[in-house]
């Protein structure tokens, strides 16, 4: 499903040229010689539900929020990170893939793929949705920042939505070294920044927000090895007062707590 996506983007992009927007896709390791590189130490393993088809992540005192797909699995989750146990869950209609998740004041935010709708849920035990609202993109990742949402569509573009409607306020594109940079999925704002999954890479972009510029790649190679995963990253989560990165992916049986350390620091 989502490789058919990916072909139609291109195919939209090959026809409509620079009307469309799109630029020229590139490809993230081409640009690892000029963009700062990061590596990982993982601090903590913790266990994760390995039917867990991941689209979505968020840390909010002391849970994780957690998005899942795939038409007929989807759900949204409250998971207590230590230990991985669901504590709650949502089943989303067979019709919906759920997609990306963000939390923000007390209001969970979480896109759907092709429904064209995005769900709006109070931050309770029990999960009451307030709306679902029309959302004119295929919904991949979401975060957020002080005054906005922001999306991606898995195209070279980010969106600042309003909060109230899913409505498009302004857009960025996304470049690395000068090249156009493509399937921004799961997305997480920290502390300024934008880290993005790219779509069936071990790697993270860190995203300047507004200029869209890629000012560091997190490289995350041989993390999915070490759990033999077939499945790709896709997960991030931040814990501001505890200064914690957690990272996972789609039907991974762990949810990585990880330190980063430069291997190529700016010149």
């Amino acid at each position: 499903m989502r490789y058919r996506a990916i072909a139609a983007l291109l195919i939209i992009c090959a026809l409509q040229g620079a009307m469309a927007g799109c630029g020229r896709a590139g490809d993230p390791e081409s640009t690892l010689d000029g963009v700062p590189v990061y590596g990982y130490e993982v601090i903590n393993a913790y266990p994760h539900d390995p039917d867990a088809f991941t689209q979505g992540l968020y840390y909010k005192d002391g849970y994780l929020y957690e998005s899942t797909g795939l038409f007929g699995h989807s759900t949204l989750r409250k998971v207590r990170p230590e230990t991985g146990e669901v504590v709650k869950i949502l089943r989303l209609p067979g019709t919906h893939f759920g997609e990306g998740l963000t939390v923000r004041n007390d209001t969970i935010y979480q896109l759907t793929y092709k429904n064209l709708a995005a769900l709006t849920y109070v931050e309770r035990d029990d999960f009451v949705l307030i709306d679902s609202l029309p959302y004119a993109l295929h919904g991949w990742g979401l975060t957020h920042d002080d005054t906005s949402l922001i999306s991606s569509d898995g195209s070279d573009w980010l969106f600042h939505l309003d909060p109230r409607t899913y409505g498009e306020v302004s857009r960025f594109h996304v470049t690395a070294d000068g090249v156009s940079q493509w399937y921004m999925n799961e997305m997480e704002y920290i502390e300024g920044r934008i880290y993005a999954n790219i779509y069936g890479k071990d790697l993270i972009a860190i995203i300047v927000p507004g200029t869209g510029i890629v000012e560091g790649w997190l490289n995350l190679e041989g993390l999915r090895d070490s759990i033999s995963s077939g499945g790709v990253l896709n997960g991030i989560a931040w814990d501001p007062d505890g200064a914690r990165l957690f990272v996972t992916g789609k039907k991974w049986p762990a949810v990585f707590e990880i330190g980063v350390e430069p291997v190529k620091p700016p010149q």
